[in-house]
């Protein structure tokens, strides 16, 4: 059975009864912590406090790989794709990753000119020469956003790549985080250009295939490039198996889909969101829960795919997209479902009583 339908975990009962017995079978899993048996009332309690989330439409928690809980809400399925918004820039950063193991890019500090020269205006600034593939991964481009109040006029454009490539500049190369759909585009644009396929293509080998998902088609530009960092649908159950490779260190079912050295890079900060101060490296948000490492992706309206390798967690979560996720601080409300709720579930009792983020976070700009 295709994995976009099943994820072929062990059932939850079973494996507390293994654990309690003192053997719990790991497969393909080298970034597991030591086995934990997490506390089931615990998981209840967060499932019952994610059910009075009107906008909340699917929660899938594992642990080790084994189901905790799959909720499925407001009328949602959870083998049925949705759109995951600027979580797409997660798997854009994979892709890009993937390109630079098998040669079609040099590496992060390729300049992005040397692929998309013909889309660069006579005219723009000299320093959009010195863009790297590693600047557009970490938002740091330095070209004015084309996100937030820029989307609209941007996406209505006749040439999003050499829109995005004609910004000006309102920092170097380098600098400070600047959150931008243009920027994960024109990985897009210089993936499609360097292998001469399209990102779609690209998606459905180097991903659907080797993970079992599908991968449906999205949006394009007038150009024909698919839309690099948004809009990308994927089912629930797909997602959360993205994030299952990427907690087992780019591993699924004994088969490599990502380099470890790509995770470890995607994993290192490199800036941080003027937004909520936490880090970002390539294409993944940072921050502490508990004590513990969370590593999320996150798209417009709470589109959440976080994981926690200290813990053995990868938790997804699918919302309404048309709603944004700042209203209400719904996604201080996703992050306190996920450090409140669900890692104390997998906390020694004495961790329990430390480092929480609350209801009451600063709301913050979404993606």
């Amino acid at each position: 059975m295709p994995a976009c339908l099943h994820l072929g975990f062990r059932k939850v009962g079973l494996a507390l009864l293994l654990m309690v017995g003192g053997s719990v079978i790991a497969v393909a899993q080298p970034a597991s912590p030591p086995p934990a048996v997490p506390d089931t009332r615990l998981i209840e309690e967060a499932v019952e406090r994610a059910k009075h989330l009107p906008n909340l439409r699917s929660l899938i928690v594992t642990h080790n790989g084994t189901i905790l809980t799959e909720q499925a809400l407001g009328g949602a399925r959870l083998d049925r794709p949705t759109n995951i918004k600027s979580a797409s820039k997660t798997i854009m950063s994979a892709l890009v990753g993937i390109a630079i193991e098998r040669g079609v890019l040099q590496g992060v500090d390729q300049p992005v000119a040397s692929i998309l020269e013909q889309s660069i205006p006579s005219d723009a600034d000299p320093r959009v020469r010195q863009i790297t593939i590693g600047h557009l991964l970490s938002m740091r481009a330095g070209l004015e956003r084309t996100s937030g109040r820029n989307y609209g006029a941007w996406i209505s454009s006749g040439n999003w790549v050499r829109d995005a490539l004609s910004r000006p500049f309102v920092d170097e190369p380098g600098g400070r985080m600047l959150y931008s759909t243009g920027s994960t585009h024109l990985l897009s644009a210089a993936l499609t250009r360097a292998s001469k396929r399209s990102t779609l293509e690209l998606a459905r080998d180097w991903l659907g295939e080797p993970l079992e998902i599908t991968v449906a088609p999205w949006t394009r530009d007038p150009q024909g490039i698919y839309l690099g960092g948004n809009e990308m649908a994927l089912s629930p159950r797909a997602l959360h198996r993205f994030g299952e490779m990427y907690r087992q260190s780019g591993m699924i079912d004994g088969k490599r889909v990502v380099s470890e050295n790509w995770i470890r890079e995607s994993w290192t900060p490199r800036t941080s969101s003027p937004f909520t101060g936490d880090s970002y490296g390539y294409g993944w948000f940072m921050r502490d829960m508990r004590g513990h490492k969370a590593h999320y992706a996150w798209g417009f309206g709470g589109q959440m795919l976080y994981v926690i390798p200290s813990l053995g967690l990868t938790i997804t979560m699918t919302s309404d997209p048309t709603e944004p996720s700042r209203e209400d601080n719904y996604i201080g409300q996703l992050h306190a479902l996920v450090a409140d709720g669900i890692v104390p579930a997998l906390l020694p009792k004495t961790e329990d009583t430390t480092g929480s983020i609350g209801l009451d976070d600063a709301p913050a700009p979404i993606p």
